[in-house]
């Protein structure tokens, strides 16, 4: 009987919290996900006071050269630099995500080893002057170790 009880107790307490329906909204905050075609996932950066987070995707070549630490890129060598803000995570205390896009910046290194750098962002204080710095600024990632 006790037996009884408590799996009615239980499935009635399982039932009406599976009920309530998500009224959280996303309180204005839009999310952007990036596809970085063959690109793959190198490394990462936070930047608390800016409230932003990056991601360092590129190719094989890419990957070469920020292994070596070597001070340009190699010839072939595409990276792409993609720069979010980041907000609380609604669903989990303590955890945040993604948002607004906030940059990407392109750097790529042709056949012959010329260094071309691009970037395209919706908000003017983000611009960088320097590509030269900001290429710098790239080859200064380290790669994700991976077990």
């Amino acid at each position: 009987m006790k037996n009884t009880i408590l799996i009615l107790l239980v499935s009635l307490v399982s039932l009406t919290a599976c009920s309530k329906e998500n009224s959280n909204t996303n309180n204005g905050l839009s999310r952007v996900v990036f596809d970085p075609g063959n690109l793959q996932f190198i490394s990462n950066s936070l930047n608390p006071k800016k409230k932003t987070m990056s991601a360092l995707y590129g190719n094989e070549k890419a990957l070469e050269s920020l292994s070596k630490k070597i001070q340009t890129p190699e010839a072939g060598a595409v990276m792409k630099l993609v720069t979010w803000k980041y907000h609380d995570n609604p669903q989990y205390i303590g955890g945040t995500i993604t948002g607004e896009l906030v940059s990407i910046e392109t750097v790529q290194a042709d056949s012959a080893g010329n260094v071309s750098y691009d970037l395209k962002n919706d908000q003017p204080e983000n611009t960088f002057s320097n590509p030269k710095e900001r290429i710098q600024y790239f080859m200064s990632y380290r790669p994700v170790v991976r077990p």
